[in-house]
């Protein structure tokens, strides 16, 4: 039932004390597996850019610098979650099952989350009647 998926990557900050989303790609996958894909795609597309390596082109020497131990590792995280086979077949459950999927990671100024859906069940959400309740 659930063959069509509905992905997202946005990355959260604060800006003038609101938080503030900024998306960072939407793709409509017509199968699961292609929903995953695109998901570790996008995570170590994420993980990449926070954390280039040494002789990547276009970054001048020295620009790279450690960071202290005490600062999240996003980039690791992604890696990770990307490398985690049992983790993609959890998710792989949730969303044939129709469940919302979020995975995120932040640090101290940045939270990047990757969200995907089943499309049916999108559908299926909007048919449900509305609860209503009566007002006093």
């Amino acid at each position: 039932m659930h063959d069509e998926f509905l992905c997202h990557v946005t990355a959260y900050g604060v800006c003038d004390g609101r938080r503030i989303g900024v998306p960072l790609g939407t793709y409509r996958a017509p199968t699961l597996a292609l929903a995953l894909w695109w998901l570790r795609d996008r995570a170590s597309w994420i993980a990449e850019r926070l954390d280039p390596g040494p002789g990547t082109p276009h970054v001048p020497p020295g620009a790279l610098v450690p960071v202290p131990e005490s600062v999240p590792d996003v980039p690791g995280i992604l890696r990770a979650w990307c490398a985690d086979v049992a983790q993609q077949e959890i998710v792989a459950d949730e969303l044939t099952e129709g469940r919302l999927v979020r995975i995120a990671a932040s640090d101290e100024t940045t939270e990047y989350e990757l969200l995907a859906e089943s499309v049916d069940a999108l559908r299926m959400h909007r048919t449900l009647p509305a609860l209503v309740l009566p007002m006093a």
